[in-house]
């Protein structure tokens, strides 16, 4: 197929494109330069331009904090920018894959979320991205929304690199053991975007690798598989106040993903380990 991929200067991006190269589709990516998805009269001509079969939206604001002091920003790239997607891709012809977030879901649940459970954001950035959902499903019928949750990856700043530099440096750590949730290696979240193209599925998806931990959990299971020996403490949420409140449990059930494609994404843990086989970031013992 022919596949526009917006946002493709970033982390999912950074693992996604070489996936879609290697099963074979014809991808053009664009950067916030080639196609500013706030804008519909840059992005639809730059989409006609690259004729795709799929249209696969990762363009967003991610930093949860800052949406928080620039929440008009956070909608207008966010729920604007998903709605302009739709509406380029439909006009076009195409069909439009949609990145979304388990921050959609208040973290109030004490088992893994379903697609069709109510959402309820608390942060800024969760609204912005719920807003975007419910513009895709509006305006644009052939889509696919896919949330996904804790990502880490080459190509951009993420948890894992975060706590392993700072352990390389001999830091003590204290990391935030009240929160759970699914990290998700980009590596394995792109194959399973392809593989969920390939299905001719349509609706929401949930796609998170296997399994949940907290943050403290990730970080002690990465710097030990790194060999590096630091103290590691566990402490809470309210000992580090955000801008942004974040979910306390935002574990994503995937097992609609995991019909439609025939097998899940690989337990976190064997993610965590294959990702430090590759990463400079982790001194090898």
């Amino acid at each position: 197929m022919r596949v526009a991929v917006t946002g493709a200067g970033g982390l999912l991006a950074h693992a996604l494109l070489p996936a879609l190269e290697r099963a074979g589709h014809k991808v053009t990516a664009l950067t916030r330069q080639d196609a500013d998805v706030t804008r519909l009269e840059a992005l639809r001509p730059a989409l006609e331009r690259a004729k795709p079969d799929w249209v696969l939206h990762l363009a967003a604001f991610t930093r949860v904090d800052e949406c928080e002091s620039r929440a008009d920003h956070a909608f207008l790239v966010n729920a604007a920018g998903a709605r302009n997607a739709a509406l380029a891709s439909l006009a076009c012809g195409a069909g439009l894959l949609a990145i979304s977030s388990d921050y959609v879901f208040d973290g109030t649940a004490a088992t893994p979320y379903r697609e069709y459970d109510a959402p309820g954001p608390r942060s800024v950035y969760g609204a912005s991205k719920w807003a975007g959902e419910q513009a895709v499903r509006e305006v644009q019928p052939r889509h696919l929304i896919v949330r996904s949750a804790w990502l880490y990856g080459p190509g951009g700043a993420n948890f894992v690199d975060t706590i392993l530099a700072r352990a390389r440096a001999g830091e003590p750590l204290r990391i935030v053991d009240d929160q759970r949730g699914s990290p998700t290696y980009t590596h394995d979240l792109a194959e399973g975007l392809v593989r969920l193209l390939a299905s001719g599925q349509l609706g929401t998806f949930h796609c998170t690798n296997a399994g949940a931990c907290s943050w403290y959990d990730l970080a002690a299971h990465a710097v030990g598989r790194a060999g590096i020996t630091i103290s590691l403490e566990r402490t809470d949420t309210a000992s580090f106040p955000r801008p942004a409140q974040r979910p306390r449990y935002s574990v994503l059930d995937s097992q609609w993903f995991e019909r439609a494609t025939g097998a899940p994404l690989p337990p976190w843990q064997d993610a965590v380990e294959r990702y430090l086989a590759t990463s400079t970031m982790a001194p090898r013992p």
